[in-house]
Parts: structure tokens; sequence; C-alpha cells
């Protein structure tokens, strides 16, 4: 088989058989499908291929070998349409290679399952129907399994006494345990937590009900921080910005932060959080003043970009 209408056509054929929704039963996927076989339009089933490939790679391939070109805004419709798809199914792996990869990390890679591999490399044969049975047969099996895989590597955080949550891994998931699990007992000691979120899934942790209480506008979410605390003692939302790669609480986002919150009955108070002094120091010329900024490496302390507030001086240890 040469022509690449057929290859696509028989690709679709087989993400039927394999039982994925009409969504992803289309030339986009049967097209991803085809790159992460390394099929080309010269080979034959049996020399289906598993490399590792990324959401870039993938596109090229197809450019380079179906004459399909894909604009650079169609990364995220394929990982969110397809290939998260093919991840839930078992017939494609997540970072196999790194399986704590951060969500959001651009070395994220995916390959062709084992078992999905050698079922379609008989298609077009006499074996591919009893080998379909038996591979469908066992796949809620490889799916369970890769599901576990994938959940014991989130990131356990202690939300309040005996309830935990779990969050993508990643530093930038590790900052976010950090600024619930120490941050928060030390400078907000009681304080409940509203709002977390997570790389893979926005909506980490989430108390709607708490949050509509205090006056927050629920519609606002895409300008959530990435943690929000409530400081009942002080009548106080704590909005905590985690910082491993993108920017802190500049004068912009000290705005875009208050907009959720203008109905709210309570004071706010705007943190920057960074892992340590080295990532931080990338950004201090960007800090807006009146906000505090908390290193994770040096937990027990405050930066404080008030002026005047807290001017005074510190006893001789």
């Amino acid at each position: 088989m040469s022509d690449q209408n057929d290859y696509i056509q028989a690709t679709q054929q087989i993400i039927m058989a394999l039982g994925l929704p009409r969504a992803q039963q289309n030339e986009r996927s049967a097209l991803c499908l085809l790159a992460l076989l390394n099929l080309t339009p010269d080979k034959i089933w049996a020399d289906a291929d598993n490399p590792l490939m990324g959401i870039t790679p993938i596109m090229d391939w197809i450019r380079e070998h179906y004459d399909k070109a894909y604009a650079p805004n169609t990364r995220e419709t394929i990982r969110r349409q397809t290939m998260h798809q093919f991840c839930d199914a078992g017939i494609a792996l997540y970072n196999p290679d790194h399986p704590g990869r951060p969500v959001n990390s651009p070395k994220t890679v995916y390959q062709i399952e084992a078992a999905a591999l050698t079922l379609i490399r008989t298609f077009g044969t006499l074996a591919w129907h009893d080998t379909l049975i038996a591979y469908l047969a066992e796949r809620e099996t490889l799916v369970a399994r890769y599901a576990k895989v994938r959940k014991h590597k989130r990131i356990p955080v202690k939300v309040a006494p005996g309830k935990e949550i779990t969050l993508s891994p990643g530093e930038h998931s590790e900052l976010i345990r950090a600024v619930i699990e120490e941050f928060a007992p030390r400078f907000a000691p009681g304080s409940l937590l509203i709002y977390a979120g997570d790389t893979g899934n926005k909506w980490g942790y989430f108390d709607a009900a708490l949050l509509a209480r205090l006056g927050g506008n629920l519609e606002s979410h895409g300008k959530m921080p990435d943690v929000v605390l409530y400081y009942a003692d002080r009548t106080w939302l704590i909005l905590v910005e985690s910082v491993t790669s993108h920017g802190p609480v500049d004068a912009k986002r000290h705005t875009e932060l208050a907009e959720p919150f203008e109905g709210a009955t309570v004071g706010l108070v705007y943190v920057t959080a960074f892992p340590n002094r080295a990532i931080m120091g990338r950004y201090l010329g960007d800090i807006a003043w009146e906000t505090e900024v908390w290193v994770a490496d040096s937990p027990s302390h405050l930066i404080h970009f008030d002026g005047e507030r807290f001017l005074g001086p510190y006893k001789v240890p």
C-alpha cells in the first residue's frame, strides 16, 4: 500500500476497531497514529515502529510524509483531542522514558504501547481479527495498569488534617505544595485552602462554596492565582502566585488578580512564591509594590515590598 489516502483511511478503521469515540475517528488522529508508528507511505504495516515523539515532531513528520501542514496553534488540539485519548485508551504511553516529567514540559513525548504495536503490525493479515479480539480482552487491564503508574507519580498535598489532594508531577506543583504545607502554617496558621491550581487539571482543588460566600467571582477562573487561602483570624484572602518559569505578581498581574475578588468582603494579600533566591533574583525588578515574597528554601522568612510600613531596626542577635 503506497497511497497516502489509503493509509489514512486504513488507520481510521484501526482507530474505530480499537473503540475510540467518533471525535477521534478523523484524519487528524489517523495521521498522529501513523506518526507514532513511523509508518511512511512506502512501508507496510509489519514495518510499524514505536519511536518517542513530542507534539511538534509529530506535526513535522505529518507535513513531511503526508503533505498535511497543521498550524502551530493546532498543537493544543492534537494534545487534547487526540493524544490524550490515545493515552487514556492505552494505545499510547505518556512520557514512558520519564513518567515524572512535568505535565507542561516541552520535553513531553509519546510512544505506541507495545501490545498495540504488535496488534497494528498484523493489520491486513489473516492474524488481525484474532489478535484484535485478544488485545481488546486485555486492554482494560493495560489501561488500569498505566493509570496506576500515572497516579503513583502525582504529588500528594495535605490540605487539612486527614485530608489530602494530589497534583500533577513537576517543580511547579512542588512549589504549590510548599506554599500549602510550609508557608500557610507559618504566616497564616489555621487558614483554609480555597483553591490550588494544577498544570494537568487546572481545578486541582477548589472550594467554590467558600469563595462565593466571601464574594469571589466564580466566572473569572482564568485569572485565578495558583493558591488562594482564607485566613479567617485576620479576615484576609491570601493570593499566591507560584513562580518557577513564569513571572511574579507584577503591576499587571496585581490588577488581574484583583478582578475576581472585586466583590470580596475580605482584605487581599498578594504573595509571590519562589523555589529559591536564584530564581527570585531574575524577577526582582518586576515585583509589584504592596506585595509579599516568600522563598521556599528559606521558609521562615518573608520579604515585604511595602515601603515604609515595615521600616524599623532589628534586634542584634
